[in-house]
């Protein structure tokens, strides 16, 4: 009973901790929220679907020991972290030039994004930041028995998926609402510019700022 109930605390305050990471602002939140509002809330659900299962690879990669491997390796990590920037630069630069094209041009591409394709670049978008490995791995360590039990290979993983899709399936389907959206539609070109701006910035630290 007392190892069951030791279980639950562990498991719980990495719940909370992860909790806590998932609703701090960063590059997956704005792109559910810009799915969401700019396409519609099935969008911004598979991008959600999209990032939780990336938090869950990240969530498995921690537990099996990434964070060991990118600190003694540290060419890898900054490739990935290049890599990661790279990309967070080329989705901000997507938003910033449609910024002032009107919603139904918009919507005609959107058209053209399949539900798979959103959740294929929220996945992207997630796995773009080594960062959240290294973030992972820290709470793992810093919480997890030394003698790690066989299911909570299984378990962390679930709990990293269930805990950032949750939230950003809040996200979508809060920003997805109608009043939301028409107050996007009113003011499209401030507010895609504002975000592909914080995805620059975002972008440009992981490459230039993280140590």
């Amino acid at each position: 009973m007392g190892v069951a109930v030791e279980s639950v605390l562990i498991l719980g305050s990495i719940a909370f901790a992860l909790m806590l990471g998932a609703m701090s602002p960063g590059p997956t939140s704005i792109y559910v929220a810009k799915n969401s509002i700019a396409i519609s809330r099935k969008h911004g659900l598979f991008t959600a679907l999209g990032t939780g299962t990336g938090a869950a690879v990240f969530g498995l990669l921690a537990v099996l020991g990434l964070q060991a491997f990118l600190l003694a390796v540290p060419s890898a990590y900054l490739a990935l972290k290049i890599c990661g920037g790279v990309y967070l630069l080329w989705l901000a630069f997507k938003i910033i030039k449609h910024a002032k094209e009107p919603i139904e041009t918009e919507q005609h591409q959107a058209s053209q994004m399949s539900l798979r394709r959103a959740f294929s670049t929220g996945l992207i978008t997630q796995l773009s930041n080594p960062k959240i490995a290294i973030v992972l791995a820290s709470i793992f360590t810093a919480l997890l028995p030394k003698e790690i039990p066989t299911y909570y290979y299984v378990v962390l993983p679930l709990l990293c998926f269930f805990i950032d899709a949750g939230w950003c399936s809040l996200v979508a389907v809060a920003l997805s609402a109608e009043k939301p959206r028409r107050v996007y539609l009113k003011f499209k070109a401030g507010f895609d510019r504002a975000a592909g701006g914080i995805m620059t910035l975002l972008g440009l630290k992981l490459i230039f700022g993280m140590k």
